[in-house]
């Protein structure tokens, strides 16, 4: 498969979050505390909640924690921290267009550290909605491949779930979504008999960039480093991959 892949994309993604699973589970539990400090504290009556639920088990977060960062956010034993929600957008390396996405408690700290990133690898930090336009929200569900699949049946199941759209890939298959309805396409999933891994909100983009592999290099190291931000969330971007290169930047 070459070309534009969510599944190779959204695979490169994890693989990348995974080596980094310390502060990643630090980031899950931030999202979780924040969903439920904002609403019920009940999943089934919250669905950012549910999402981040759903987001932290794909990535394995042990329950305790899940738990933990949810009895912090209704109990009297909150730190009281005040959390935003803060979208940064720029341009990388060649001109690729990158949206980064932040839960911060402090506003010109996060500031800060995504322009030095930006500025330092080679890209420009730009105004709000500079970039923004380029990305569309959807919903992703990650399947896990049965032995026996069907493609036939599970379009059809797909379908009858609300799902918008899927792409095959290895041992998993990506599911699209509405971004309202990536919740309530994963239950009717989930009750179908499908094998669901996790779920997720992401930004994909509207014209994906090629790249050549030195460039994608170059504008992966702005990414990394985005990434390791204490403060940032998720990192997007408009650069068209195939898998060699995929597989290239991974080694």
């Amino acid at each position: 498969m070459s070309g534009h892949s969510k599944w190779a994309t959204t695979k490169h993604r994890k693989a990348a979050q995974d080596k980094k699973r310390s502060a990643l589970f630090s980031k899950l539990t931030k999202v979780i505390f924040v969903a439920a400090k904002g609403g019920d504290p009940n999943p089934e009556n919250n669905a950012a909640l549910a999402a981040a639920i759903a987001k932290a088990k794909s990535y394995s977060l042990p329950k305790d924690k899940i738990d933990a960062a949810i009895a912090k956010a209704t109990g009297a034993g909150s730190d009281g921290s005040v959390w935003a929600e803060v979208v940064y957008e720029g341009y990388g390396p060649a001109g690729v267009a990158i949206y980064v996405e932040t839960l911060t408690d402090n506003r010109n700290r996060t500031a800060a550290d995504v322009r030095s990133s930006f500025t330092k690898h080679g890209g420009n930090l730009g105004t709000t909605g500079s970039v923004a336009f380029q990305f569309e929200r959807k919903g992703e569900i990650i399947v896990e491949m049965p032995d026996d699949f069907d493609e036939d049946e599970f379009m059809l199941t797909v379908a009858e779930a609300g799902g918008e759209d899927y792409e095959l890939g290895g041992e998993e298959i990506i599911v699209t979504t509405a971004p309202t309805e990536a919740m309530a396409v994963k239950t009717a999933l989930e009750g179908a008999g499908v094998s669901v891994r996790g779920a997720d909100l992401v930004m994909e983009p509207v014209n994906p960039q090629p790249l050549d592999t030195g460039d994608a290099k170059k504008v992966m190291r702005l990414v990394d480093r985005l990434e390791e931000l204490d403060d940032v969330q998720n990192v997007y971007h408009t650069m068209d991959l195939t898998d060699e290169q995929l597989a290239e930047l991974d080694e």
